[in-house]
């Protein structure tokens, strides 16, 4: 039921206020000089590829490969509980820094959540060494942190991920990363922006870094209950074909 709940959520419609925002961010992206935007591309860029495709990943430990769905999924819910509690103090701390600590923030959240993705990957029994499993991390990341009409699209390729992952190139260097940091910028910046301001910036940081990661969290397990359903429907498939021979 879950699932289904989220499903509907990731293929309904851009609302009016989803329009009208993601207008306003493009006309305000329009205005933004070209350097500046290939700099923050390419920071973003820079941060993600060192993090997901650089040195091996440590994650926390697998479970047995016999483990049952509802024991993964309660593993991952502390993990879950656990990184939100961490960024909450991380946004708190930084926020009650100022400008400078504030800025701090970006790469610090942006690294955590990636680690609790590397984590329920893991956990779900998935080999996040394999260079697809990395990337799809990255489709996960979209879906949680983009505007309602680029979560559209995105959520057509993870839906089908058995079959598009095998056209994948090779080279990580073909994904989009200008249409990943502004979707990602654009979705967070309301949200983080009062985190800048004095006195109320440690509260807004705690704050928005724990929904933050609960919304990631949940976008996380709900892809991956997917990519399992959808895996069992192909076994169950092909399990009926050789019934009838």
């Amino acid at each position: 039921m879950q699932l289904q709940f989220w499903q509907l959520k990731m293929l309904k419609k851009p609302s009016f206020t989803d329009t009208v925002s993601k207008t306003v961010q493009d006309k305000f992206n329009s205005v933004i000089p070209e350097k500046v935007h290939e700099v923050i591309t390419s920071t973003i860029e820079n941060m993600i590829k060192a993090v997901l495709f650089g040195a091996k990943y440590s994650t926390s430990s697998s479970p047995e490969p016999t483990a049952s769905l509802q024991f993964r999924e309660s593993r991952i819910k502390k993990q879950i509980s656990f990184y939100q509690k961490t960024a909450s103090l991380e946004g708190a701390i930084t926020g009650a820094g100022g400008i400078l600590l504030g800025l701090a923030d970006f790469p610090l959240l942006l690294t955590l959540k990636l680690k609790l993705l590397f984590d329920i990957a893991a956990t779900y029994g998935y080999d996040v060494q394999d260079y697809r499993e990395r990337l799809y991390l990255l489709y996960l990341f979209q879906l949680a942190f983009s505007s309602q009409h680029h979560r559209n699209d995105v959520y057509q390729l993870v839906s089908g991920w058995q079959g598009y992952s095998q056209s994948l190139p090779e080279n990580v260097e073909e994904f989009d990363w200008r249409k990943f940091q502004q979707e990602y910028r654009d979705y967070i910046d309301l949200s983080k922006m009062a985190q800048l301001l004095p006195f109320i910036g440690a509260a807004v940081g705690a704050i928005a870094n724990y929904k933050l990661i609960a919304q990631l969290g949940d976008t996380a397990m709900n892809g991956y209950r997917m990519r399992k359903l959808s895996q069992l429907q192909i076994l169950n498939t092909k399990s009926a074909k050789w019934r009838l021979l």
